[in-house]
């Protein structure tokens, strides 16, 4: 009996089911990562060199070895709290005013959130699944419209390599921290978790740990592309966004190989997708007004201020002058500065 026994669990090890072994090899993966206190999980883990949430680790390597990239794709890019959301509207508005010409009670974004009209790489489309489950992407109209936080190099490879254009946003790192420490603690406080002290995660964002950071690794490494490349990466500031959304909708458009016509002009077009999209309007849908979405989290949160410049309510003039000089040191040689005056 004792023989059978050995015989059958034998037989039970040697017969693991592959996805088995990837959980198991995910697991030991994590655990051979260094890590650090995180913000929305438990615990950051420095992973294809970027700070990564250990919830998405596994997604995010789905990911990088599956999706392939088509020519005509556009991805939206950018750190966490950058305007991401803003952006996703605005793109998806411009590439699809054919489709959608009416921007009254038809247009998706009436009845949608962003972020379910332009799914994430890491969170919608890799999420929860593993290397052996293969994303069926063939029935997306296209160009197909994806949202990412990853760092350009840590792209798939067929995103780096094809002609698929991809637009990062950069909102200036003081409100960007504020945001996402705002972000995260009412996530936590809607999970009954504990809310995270200002003072220890801004040590942490200065040390350059924080949600798929460092800050400037992120940016950066967007910005290289776009001076390599510009028909590739279109590389926008959130601030400049605001200062002059019609002009820059208008580079978006050129960009993509969309431009807007005269007669598109003269017909407001521009002037609809831009108050359709504006920060007020969106927030005041119902559809981002309850339910949730990426990760469950609440779609009202995505929406608070959107202001610029607001961080200086919650920072010290100690923690301006650290970050700037952070900063500073992290940027020289871009040419990018960021003004922070109080």
């Amino acid at each position: 009996m004792a023989s059978t026994d050995l015989t059958y669990m034998s037989g039970q090890e040697t017969n693991i089911s592959e996805e088995d072994k990837v959980s198991h090899d995910y697991k030991q993966l994590i655990l051979s990562l260094p890590r650090e206190i995180g913000f929305l999980t438990q615990y950051v883990h420095f992973f294809h060199e970027f700070w990564c949430p250990s919830t998405i680790i596994q997604s995010v390597n789905s990911f990088q070895n599956h999706f392939q990239a088509k020519n005509s794709d556009v991805v939206v890019a950018s750190m966490p709290k950058s305007g991401t959301t803003w952006l996703s509207a605005l793109t998806y508005s411009i590439v699809n005013r054919q489709r959608f010409p009416s921007f009254e009670n038809n247009h998706p974004l009436l009845k949608f959130n962003p972020h379910e009209l332009m799914p994430h790489f890491e969170l919608n489309l890799y999420g929860d699944r593993d290397e052996f489950h293969q994303i069926d992407l063939s029935n997306m109209i296209e160009p197909r419209l994806f949202v990412t936080h990853i760092p350009f190099p840590s792209l798939a490879k067929s995103v780096k390599e094809s002609n698929c254009k991809i637009i990062y946003v950069c909102r200036n790192p003081f409100d960007t921290f504020v945001s996402y420490w705002k972000f995260a603690n009412k996530i936590r406080l809607a999970k009954s978790l504990d809310t995270l002290p200002l003072e220890e995660c801004f040590e942490r964002f200065c040390n350059g740990v924080c949600p798929f950071g460092p800050f400037w690794d992120n940016m950066l490494g967007y910005l290289k592309e776009s001076i390599d490349r510009p028909h590739k990466v279109l590389f926008l500031k959130y601030e400049d966004l605001k200062e002059d959304v019609n002009f820059q909708v208008k580079r978006i458009a050129e960009f993509l190989g969309v431009p807007f016509t005269q007669e598109e002009e003269n017909n407001r077009v521009i002037e609809n997708i831009i108050k359709l999209c504006s920060f007020d309007n969106m927030k005041d849908l119902e559809v981002n007004k309850s339910g949730n979405v990426g990760g469950n989290i609440d779609k009202e949160f995505f929406f608070r201020k959107g202001e610029i410049g607001y961080s200086v309510n919650y920072l010290s003039p100690s923690m301006i002058a650290k970050l700037s000089q952070v900063i500073q040191e992290k940027l020289s040689g871009s040419n990018r500065t960021f003004n922070m005056d109080p």
